[in-house]
This record gives structure tokens, C-alpha cells and sequence, in this order.
């Protein structure tokens, strides 16, 4: 992935932007990374798929549900927040 730092981002503006409808652009500020600049393409294509993802996780709840396949509230937060459900 290409690398700009904050201040050539700013100032290389829109080359930069015809660059991130190719490829993924990193911005740095102080040598960390801050942000990545993608194309609308790219952006519509992680929302479908984190909504599929969405979608068939709820499905399985229901399934779960359904088959009584259902654990203690408690138990379920502690293992989300350990992050047993990535």
C-alpha cells in the first residue's frame, strides 16, 4: 500500500485521490498511521460485506434460538468482550 504523509496528502491532493481508485492509500501524521483513503468502490464493497456478515450472524442467532442453543447473558458478554466473537 502506497504511504503519503499527512502534509504531501494535503498538498498532493488530487493526484492522491486518482491514486486511491487504483489502490488503498495509508496517511501518516508524525510516522503513524492515521487514516486510509479508498475508492467509493472499495468503501460499497466492505459495507455489502460486513452487512453479509451482519446478516448471517443474526440468522445463526436465530437458528440458535431456535434449537435452544442459548447460553447465560453474562457468560455471553464476558466472552464478547474477550473476543471470542470476532
Amino acid at each position: 500500500m502506497q504511504t503519503l504523509s499527512a502534509n504531501e496528502a494535503k498538498t498532493q491532493f488530487g493526484e492522491m485521490l486518482l491514486q486511491a481508485q487504483r489502490a488503498p492509500i495509508q496517511i501518516n501524521k508524525n510516522g503513524k498511521p492515521v487514516a486510509v483513503v479508498i475508492s467509493v468502490d472499495a468503501y460499497q464493497s466492505i459495507e455489502a460485506l460486513k452487512l453479509k456478515l451482519l446478516q448471517a450472524r443474526a440468522a445463526t442467532a436465530k437458528k440458535d434460538m431456535q434449537d435452544g442453543k442459548t447460553i447465560d447473558g453474562e457468560q455471553f458478554f464476558e466472552e464478547l468482550a474477550s473476543g471470542q466473537y470476532d
